[in-house]
């Protein structure tokens, strides 16, 4: 048997990582600033993470959601006092399509409706409803198409508020920080007034922070930068396990949970849990929300200065570079000639810098002069 051939690959068979760098099968040092999606969120290989799923694995490392499991109520506290949401409720699944799947359920089971409302270039998962939301008609199927979504370009308020005075919007889903986009933020201006809009006509306000989230922006959350904001539901997965397939649902006290209502086998199990609280607990240890806030200032002044670059998009690690051309083969040069990993977009003028939040300062140097290198065409 094959595997099913939908991903283009690079002839590169990655086989462990340290810190920033992977390494393939001749030990040749990468230099990771991609981070598999922006997943790595504290370096491969961590230690105390390592340790954590061990010890885990010497116990259990699996058991169905009909019995307690301590380690999720221990992750739900820990995620509850790191994120400032400790009066919101927590359910676990396994990615951030599923979360966000989760997310339009609960906001149809609350409101009794089924429109959505989502935003150009947005990205939010592959499954069923989430792909339905995202803005790319080529991989929406005929069966996803279920239920009436609105895409709306961002800061058109006139027309979201046209769109909301119908009173039949289950909920309004938006990026943090749009990431496959190309790494675009919505105004602060624009996120209050989605959140009074819903409030007015009734709909729920779910914040996509799969991506943006687990301090990548430099807060816990990128919305978090908005201290009168509150999401009525917020989605994590990519960071939450840095690597270890998990995602959740962030909810808030209003919605009130029934038996049945929501479900998952391997959600929540005993190692994906040990995974996301060793994630935590190294954030919290070595201050990587700082870091990440700090050193992605200096590369993203950085980046401003190199002879090329048409423009830098972001906060914290979570950067685009947006050049004249297509950068398909700068990304290229930059993987087989400079050993340096990086990320696409859905615009083709688009580099996505997604490195650890415990990158380190030589590191991103380094970074900045294999850039330079490249684009000076060297």
């Amino acid at each position: 048997m094959k595997t099913f051939d939908v991903y283009p690959l690079y002839p590169i068979n990655i086989t462990h990582g340290k810190g920033a760098y992977v390494y393939d099968e001749k030990n040749t040092p990468y230099l990771d600033f991609y981070g598999g999606h922006a997943v790595i969120s504290i370096g491969h290989s961590h230690p105390h993470y390592v340790e954590r799923i061990k010890d885990q694995l010497d116990k259990i490392g699996f058991y169905s959601n009909s019995v307690q499991n301590d380690l999720q109520v221990q992750l739900a506290d820990l995620l509850g006092k790191s994120s400032n949401y400790e009066d919101y409720q927590l359910f676990l699944i396994n990615s951030g399509a599923e979360a966000n799947e989760n997310a339009l359920k609960l906001a149809s089971f609350h409101t009794g409706r089924s429109k959505i409302i989502s935003f150009r270039k947005g990205f939010h998962g592959r499954t069923s409803a989430a792909v339905n939301i995202t803005d790319n008609p080529g991989i929406v199927a005929p069966i996803n198409k279920g239920f009436p979504c609105t895409f709306l370009e961002f800061g058109d308020e006139s027309a979201l508020e046209k769109e909301l005075k119908n009173e039949d919007t289950a909920a309004i889903i938006i990026e943090g920080i749009q990431g496959i986009a190309g790494i675009y933020e919505p105004s602060a201006d624009f996120l209050m007034y989605i959140q009074e809009q819903a409030g007015k006509y009734g709909s729920v306000l779910i914040l996509d922070e799969v991506q943006s989230g687990y301090g990548r922006s430099g807060h816990f959350f990128a919305h978090q930068k908005i201290k009168a904001l509150k999401p009525d539901l917020i989605t994590v997965a990519k960071g939450m396990g840095n690597g270890f397939p998990i995602g959740g649902v962030l909810i808030a006290p209003h919605f009130e949970a029934k038996y049945g209502l929501l479900g998952t086998t391997f959600g929540g199990n005993h190692l994906a849990c040990a995974a996301a609280i060793a994630v935590l607990e190294v954030i919290e240890n070595e201050n990587l929300i700082e870091n990440a806030r700090s050193i992605g200032a200096y590369l993203i002044d950085n980046l401003r200065s190199i002879p090329g670059i048409k423009e830098v998009r972001g906060s914290g690690l979570m950067i685009g570079i947006e050049m004249p051309g297509n950068i398909k083969e700068l990304r290229s040069k930059l993987l087989f000639q400079h050993q340096l990993f990086t990320g696409s977009a859905s615009d083709p003028h688009t580099i996505r810098l997604l490195p650890p939040l415990n990158v380190h300062q030589r590191e991103v140097d380094i970074c900045l002069e294999r850039l330079e290198t490249a684009i000076a065409g060297n």
